[in-house]
């Protein structure tokens, strides 16, 4: 499946290491990750993924494939800003939330919406997005949830 990757655009080495541990769990698992393409956990994410031999695709703010970041092996621009975010969230079967500011909030109220599970690592508390304590319980919480949906059981 694909899974949005979510968070900040700035982060501290401790979150870039989540972030990573979760693009390669991601990837390992067959995961292709989508992600806004910039830097901070979309290149954390990107990098982990890469690592495992994943794909990544980055959906870009600009207008400009060549402001992705190095891990992105499928770039994607807009030219649309922020207005992005909505694309990010629509080309994921689901969505994970690592920290992040108001552009991760709008990203997690968009992928919400659109009915898309969201797991959330260090981010904002959100009715309906689902709090975990590790880059493993968030991918095992997205595939349960997907799976879910896709049988129509519990």
């Amino acid at each position: 499946m694909r899974v949005s990757v979510i968070g900040g655009g700035s982060i501290g080495p401790e979150t870039a290491t989540v972030a990573e541990d979760l693009g390669e769990r991601l990837a390992e698992r067959g995961h292709v990750v989508v992600c806004g393409g910039l830097g901070g956990v979309m290149a954390a994410v990107c990098r982990g993924a890469r690592a495992a031999g994943g794909e990544t695709i980055g959906i870009l703010p600009t207008d400009d494939r060549e402001d992705a970041n190095p891990h992105v092996t499928t770039p994607i621009s807009t030219g649309m800003g922020h207005a992005r975010n909505a694309l990010v969230v629509m080309n994921g079967d689901a969505a994970v939330a690592v920290d992040g500011a108001s552009g991760t909030l709008s990203e997690i109220g968009l992928a919400l919406a659109q009915g898309r599970p969201v797991a959330g690592l260090d981010t904002h508390d959100v009715d309906g997005v689902e709090a975990v304590d590790s880059p493993a319980a968030a991918v095992e919480h997205v595939e349960r949830a997907v799976d879910r949906d896709n049988t129509g059981s519990d």
